[in-house]
């Protein structure tokens, strides 16, 4: 029979108190702080106490700092101090996030045993080792969340050479960490097949749960409609009006896991149509896409800034076309947040990836745009112009987009696989066009069960 949930072992197994650990958080743009953020307020909702030990802004300079103590709404936010030595170098980074890692094991060192489970983010990357720690030390139960996987990235960006000692040592401490986590959570299948040829061992411990974006808040907007059509080409100078050409939108980090030489390449071929490419937000490679396109004369390229949360809704759907890039060989090292918010503005999608992505199945499954290899600039181009000849084609792919995420990809849907991950342990691996139906699992309907009758 189910357990009485005000029995103490049936709150330690359905009401976990839950600390996410995590270098950034909002206000920073990051866009892992966003998703941790929209995750832990439906967590709370789902009958979780949910608490956040993070940082101060990092990516969000011109907020010097936030409320090292916030309460948002079912879930707390406790925020340390954050080094900002040489913070737009490799070095740097790296030496700030070293930091936030002794704050984040000083804290946890002194209140992890007053949470059931700990979940783990790779931000920074070496962060999940805090897990092993305070596990091996205090017997705390951890989770790991994969955002990207590292050292693989580091390797694959020939930052370091493969064999290097430090590359081993590395390999060797994610093979620990993975063995003693209770779960590992990653963003994509091939990430999930990268993890289990490191660490076989962990394979029936490893779930994929993509990530999302929320079709309440990103709503699809007419041009016509769109208060950021109307004002960019007043504030930047060069931004021709968003309603007069055919807008190629790019938004989120320009890192250098992103192939941006693909997108200004199309950006070239398009220099004498009515097309323009805009790209919002920064990053490492954002200063070389800003030069390549002055020395190639490109006047239909533009960089803005990071935008404001509240006003996202409306960049996003500022265009008619959203782009995402990945560059070659970082197939299951990265997942792209900014397709979910691409699909839930119900714009056609042009994806840059390896041929074996997942994301060349999804694109598949939702009929909601095309994927190239990277280098396929004509190919791009050819799109471009394609959809700019016959909208009712971008309509269509929008509307398609759009209605996919509403099926799998919605805050609610995922927050329930992190529920049965969480309190149940159980491996979810969501197929790319599941049955609705099927994602009411047994423990997720007795974990219903058993939270309704509490509020009751």
């Amino acid at each position: 029979m189910p357990q009485d949930p005000s029995s103490a072992s049936a709150k330690t197994k359905f009401a976990t108190r839950l600390l996410i650990v995590t270098q950034f958080f909002p206000p920073d743009f990051a866009a892992t702080g966003q998703l941790i953020d929209e995750l832990s307020q439906q967590l709370g909702k789902l009958g979780l106490e949910v608490s956040i030990f993070t940082g101060q802004p990092g990516y969000a300079f011109q907020n010097d700092s936030a409320a090292p103590f916030e309460q948002r709404e079912s879930v707390s936010v406790r925020r340390s101090r954050v080094s900002r030595w040489w913070s737009h170098r490799i070095r740097g980074k790296a030496l700030n996030s070293l930091m936030f890692c002794l704050r984040a094991i000083l804290h946890l060192l002194r209140h992890a045993r007053n949470y059931h489970l700990l979940l783990l983010t790779t931000a920074p990357p070496y962060l999940q080792i805090l897990g092993y720690i305070v596990n091996r030390l205090m017997g705390v139960p951890y989770v790991c969340l994969i955002y990207d996987l590292y050292p693989d990235i580091a390797t694959a960006l020939k930052v370091v050479p493969p064999q290097h000692p430090l590359v081993r040592l590395w390999h060797g401490l994610n093979r620990q960490v993975w063995q003693r986590s209770q779960h590992i959570i990653v963003l994509s299948s091939t990430m999930k097949q990268r993890v289990i040829e490191h660490c076989p061992e962990v394979r029936d411990r490893i779930s994929v749960i993509h990530n999302w974006a929320d079709p309440n808040w990103i709503v699809p907007l007419s041009k016509s409609k769109n208060p950021f059509v109307y004002t960019q080409h007043l504030i930047y100078p060069g931004v021709r009006p968003l309603t007069a050409c055919f807008t190629v939108l790019y938004s989120g980090n320009l890192g250098r896991c992103h192939d941006v030489e693909t997108l200004i390449a199309a950006a070239a071929h398009l220099q004498d149509q009515p097309v323009q490419f805009i790209f919002i937000g920064g990053g490492a490679q954002q200063p070389w896409c800003q030069q390549e396109a002055q020395t190639l004369g490109l006047t239909n390229c533009h960089f803005l800034p990071y935008q404001d949360r509240q006003k996202l809704p409306y960049s996003l759907t500022a265009c008619d076309l959203s782009l995402v890039s990945v560059k070659q060989g970082m197939e299951g090292l990265v997942a792209p947040s900014k397709l979910y918010s691409g699909l839930a503005a119900a714009r056609p999608l042009a994806v840059i990836c390896d041929a074996d992505s997942y994301l060349v199945e999804l694109l598949t499954a939702a009929g909601c745009g095309q994927t190239f290899r990277q280098g396929d600039s004509a190919g791009l181009a050819a799109f471009i112009q394609h959809l700019m000849h016959h909208p009712e084609d971008a309509n269509r792919m929008g509307a398609a987009g759009r209605q996919y995420l509403q099926s799998h990809f919605t805050p609610h849907h995922i927050a329930r696989q992190y529920v049965e991950v969480l309190c149940f342990g159980e491996t979810v691996d969501v197929a790319l066009a599941p049955d609705a139906s099927a994602m009411r699992s047994p423990l997720w309907e007795e974990w219903e069960r058993l939270y309704q009758q509490r509020k009751r």
